[in-house]
């Protein structure tokens, strides 16, 4: 009976590592997509003089203060998310689903901007130095394995061609 046990444990632990990969899988396509572009576009904001004034001083932050900062928007984006899921319990589906999207959206563009901001500050936790190098290793292994999918190779086809049109559609008749 204890091998049985032990061998539900390991196979319910494997599977729970499979399940938890897809997720960060997931999460990390969802951020490779949508980080670049959104920290491109939050930089063009760092132009004003308000939010250049602000990104400087968050860019000069020591290294546990750049940490706080870069979990502000984490704290401030679950409550939010919380009541979309509260929109969605009450029946609102579409309500609740475009809040979650909205705000999965914006807080992925302000971290990606302040990840950018505080990235060297951050190396000089030691932690941080150590598990930094650790997560892009990984993260370039599951792209890589992604990006080798077919399902990823018939979505960046269908996305040339949706370039391809829209620029076509913008250009006008003739």
């Amino acid at each position: 009976m204890h091998h049985f046990a032990a061998d539900l444990l390991r196979l319910l632990a494997a599977g729970l590592r499979r399940v938890a990969t897809a997720v960060l899988a997931l999460l990390i396509l969802f951020e490779e997509w949508g980080w670049e572009p959104l920290q491109r576009l939050m930089a063009r904001l760092g132009r004003l003089p308000v939010i250049h004034w602000l990104e400087a001083r968050i860019a000069a932050l020591p290294p546990r203060a750049a940490l706080a900062v870069l979990l502000v928007p984490t704290l401030v984006v679950l409550p939010i998310k919380l009541g979309a899921v509260w929109l969605i319990a009450q029946g609102h589906l579409l309500t609740g689903t475009l809040v979650i999207v909205a705000a999965k959206v914006a807080g992925t563009a302000v971290v990606a901007r302040l990840f950018t901001l505080t990235r060297p500050a951050l190396l000089r936790l030691a932690w941080f130095a150590r598990f930094y190098p650790r997560w892009l290793a990984w993260k370039a292994t599951v792209l890589a394995r992604v990006r080798t999918s077919l399902v990823w190779r018939q979505v960046r086809a269908m996305k040339a061609q949706l370039r391809q049109t829209w620029r076509r559609w913008r250009r006008g008749p003739g």
